[in-house]
């Protein structure tokens, strides 16, 4: 049975304070700033449709933000889905920035930082579909979160036809319907991230040089954790694993010998530089994320053809 929260009644010192439990309370906790003057006027028809949670939401200019704060408390996680009827609003995700009219669709992750704002009063249809049911790997998720959808073609279309028509809170679905909807949304959905999936490994080569270059750029901020790998890579830059090997297939090598690479030739440099007080060799090798210290010897060695510590010896008499 759906439910209708509304400002109307409230009286104006309450109505922020009552924005912000109705929006948590039918979708997920999250900070509310209004932007306009003057009494805030807002309201929600909210409902479940099998797991989805779906909201109708008129209301005046606003940002929301889901912060750190809000996504460490324990409620589960969904994607959640916009499609603006009136007014257009603007999606801040993993340091993608999109706006969206009527005609478009975004799509954002409730347990990842976010905000969504609308500068003007505005209607949209949210729902949000439990992470859970969807079933689809982090990696491909990223690939759609933080994005706008066009929704006038192709799997956009059709994924907005079925939020904006079939999917609605007032409708008196029974639960065996409901479930069949929900499982609907989340097939459709799943298709949509896999089409985007097949266009991320097509990209033309300009775009793959921007994507090889961020991977780059990761890879050496990060040479000092021990757990990198082309896994975790492949999970920052929300691409598959898959596709990352392909952008270092004309690199000359793989991502795994890119980065003992770029780590031997960290050692090597600081340990070229070291005198008689520096670190030892063993903590030089843990600083760029090496776990062994025999390993390291025996990797360096192969590179460099000496001990690290006969190089360092070599380079302190040289100077």
């Amino acid at each position: 049975m759906g439910q209708l929260l509304t400002t109307a009644s409230v009286p104006d010192r309450d109505r922020l304070a009552f924005w912000h439990e109705a929006l948590g309370r039918a979708l997920v906790p999250m900070a509310v700033v209004p932007l306009a003057d003057g009494p805030f006027a807002g309201r929600i028809a909210t409902g479940r449709v099998g797991h989805l949670r779906v909201c109708d939401i008129h209301a005046d200019a606003q940002r929301v933000s889901r912060t750190a704060e809000h996504i460490s408390r324990p409620p589960e996680g969904f994607i959640g889905f916009s499609v603006p009827g009136s007014g257009t609003a603007t999606l801040v995700q993993d340091g993608r920035t999109v706006t969206a009219g009527p005609g478009n669709l975004l799509v954002y992750d409730t347990t990842r930082p976010y905000s969504l704002e609308c500068p003007g009063t505005f209607s949209a249809r949210v729902v949000h579909i439990p992470r859970t049911l969807l079933r689809l790997p982090e990696r491909e998720i990223g690939l759609v979160t933080g994005t706008v959808i066009d929704a006038t073609e192709g799997l956009g279309a059709a994924v907005v036809s079925l939020l904006t028509t079939l999917v609605a809170p007032e409708q008196p679905y029974s639960r065996e319907i409901a479930g069949r909807l929900a499982a609907a949304v989340a097939h459709l959905f799943a298709t949509l991230v896999a089409e985007r999936a097949q266009q991320a490994e097509a990209e033309p080569a300009p775009q793959r040089d921007r994507i090889l270059l961020r991977v780059r750029d990761h890879i050496e901020r990060h040479l000092d954790d021990p757990s990198l790998s082309p896994e975790t890579v492949a999970k920052a830059q929300h691409i598959s694993v898959r596709y990352l090997h392909r952008l270092f297939e004309g690199e000359d090598t793989t991502v795994a010998k890119h980065i003992q690479r770029r780590r031997l030739e960290q050692c090597a440099r600081e340990l070229s530089h070291g005198d008689e007080s520096a670190p030892t060799v063993a903590a030089v090798a843990q600083r760029w994320g090496f776990v062994s210290a025999a390993h390291f010897s025996r990797l360096f060695r192969s590179v460099y053809g000496l001990p690290p510590r006969d190089w360092r010896n070599a380079r302190l008499v040289v100077r």
